[in-house]
């Protein structure tokens, strides 16, 4: 499998647990629920285009390493904060923490995958080839 498909299904893995997470938070209040949300889907939204339309250019690339490093810095963000042990233990709380540890790998297997195709002199275009 090329490194380009192997980062465009990642990215799209990422897309969907960091709109769930998102959800979540908003579920259990930690993001209030409102307009402010918009943002949230103007990233997703722009992550998504990068992937599926722009994917094999530099600025897809771009896109996903953006993407991919945000997604990483989710459990760090919430890992540190001061509700994470009682939302950890709470209902539902097995979900909010698998969501950012996966959302976490993901993220980060991701960014390294968008690094490399950003590194690779012929565009993307790498070794692994079918």
């Amino acid at each position: 499998m090329s490194r380009e498909r192997l980062l465009t299904i990642i990215s799209l893995l990422s897309i969907l647990l960091l709109s769930l997470h998102f959800v979540d938070d908003i579920v259990r209040r930690i993001s209030p629920p409102g307009a402010d949300n918009i943002g949230a889907v103007v990233i997703l939204l722009v992550w998504l285009y990068g992937t599926l339309m722009l994917s094999g250019r530099r600025a897809g690339y771009g896109i996903m390493l953006l993407g991919g490093v945000f997604a990483a810095a989710m459990p760090v963000i919430h890992m540190t904060g001061k509700s994470y042990p009682e939302i950890a233990v709470s209902s539902g709380g097995s979900f909010f923490v698998w969501t950012i540890v996966a959302l976490g790998v993901t993220g980060a297997f991701s960014s390294i995958l968008a690094v490399c195709c950003l590194w690779d002199p012929e565009w993307g275009r790498s070794a692994w080839s079918e």
